[in-house]
């Protein structure tokens, strides 16, 4: 009977043994005891413009790797800051092994980023740039140099003279280093000058409603830099709902269709200056190198804000883009 016994409780205290490995090994990606890789990813929600096509173009890239190296994703979106900041916390809680995320604001989810680099997981980070150091990598557009460049293209434009209007984007590095630029690039003009700068929250439905205030308030306006694209579509609507004639050209940044289809139309768009939300995949690809322990080649990753005009939009038009 004793020896009966015995063997009863080595084979009950085996089989709980098993069971206790086999469930460590099938937590999230990331685990001690699982060698499966996982990317998580913490983007704004949207469905169409250029967050949207953004939101696609890391879908697609994190299913290749999936399908190619076997690394496994987590995709969250967010509408505020405050669900983001939840979103990472859950993504913590996942233990994934990197985290790409394009924060909501700027300032707002800087601790966030922080908790990230405490929980020592890395950074990849897209677009707009946190007010810290916790980044691995920063994957971003030349947001001054969008900024300068529309400078530049106004100067010449205008040859130094004219009243201008601003429409900037909410809250956050992109806005900050945009504006900076195009000011930075126009203040040595005496002649030129901006008469009002408002928000249009990278909404094409806010700039509509903020430049028809605008409109209405300033009986003489020469040119508009708006800060996206998306805005700047909004911006043509109320000028043409508004029938006014005096505004000689609208710019924009980014490189949506819509824009590229009235700057071949002879429309009041003339410029925009690129800043592909296709970025995101080389987010994601760094992100998957990073996790199977390649050291990144760089910390910052900047892709150029080339001008696109009637001169060159063939090159960069695509009657297919979501964007």
């Amino acid at each position: 009977m004793k020896k009966l016994l015995m063997l009863s409780l080595i084979t009950v205290f085996g089989l709980a043994g098993c069971g206790s490995n086999e469930e460590a090994g099938s937590s999230g990606g990331g685990g001690a005891e699982d060698d499966t890789l996982t990317i998580g990813i913490s983007l704004p929600s949207a469905t169409h413009g250029w967050m949207g096509a953004l939101i696609d173009s890391a879908e697609k890239q994190a299913q290749a790797l999936k399908e190619s190296d076997g690394i496994e994703y987590v995709m969250t979106n967010a509408a505020d800051p405050n669900k983001q900041a939840n979103d990472v916390d859950d993504l913590i809680a996942q233990d994934v092994d990197v985290i790409v995320m394009l924060p909501i604001e700027s300032a707002a989810l800087t601790p966030v980023g922080q908790k990230i680099k405490d929980a020592g997981i890395p950074l990849v980070i897209v677009d707009r740039e946190l007010e810290n150091d916790a980044a691995t990598v920063v994957v971003k557009g030349d947001n001054e140099g969008i900024g300068v460049n529309a400078g530049k293209y106004f100067i010449e434009q205008l040859q130094g003279k004219g009243k201008i209007v601003e429409i900037s984007g909410p809250p956050s590095s992109v806005t900050e280093q945009r504006g900076s630029g195009f000011k930075e690039a126009v203040e040595g003009q005496e002649g030129m000058e901006i008469i009002a700068s408002q928000s249009g929250d990278f909404s094409t439905e806010k700039s509509l409603e903020v430049m028809q205030n605008i409109l209405q308030a300033n009986p003489q306006i020469d040119a508009v830099f708006t800060q996206d694209d998306g805005m700047a579509l909004g911006v043509l609507q109320a000028i043409k709902e508004a029938g006014r004639t005096d505004i000689k050209f609208v710019t924009g940044a980014g490189g949506a269709k819509e824009v590229f289809e009235d700057m071949k139309n002879d429309g009041l768009m003339k410029a925009t200056f690129l800043y592909s939300p296709t970025m995101v995949e080389d987010a994601v690809k760094i992100a998957a190198d990073i996790a199977k322990g390649e050291e990144p080649a760089e910390p910052m990753v900047v892709k150029e804000a080339t001008q696109v005009t009637k001169e060159n939009v063939d090159e960069y038009y695509d009657p297919e883009s979501k964007f």
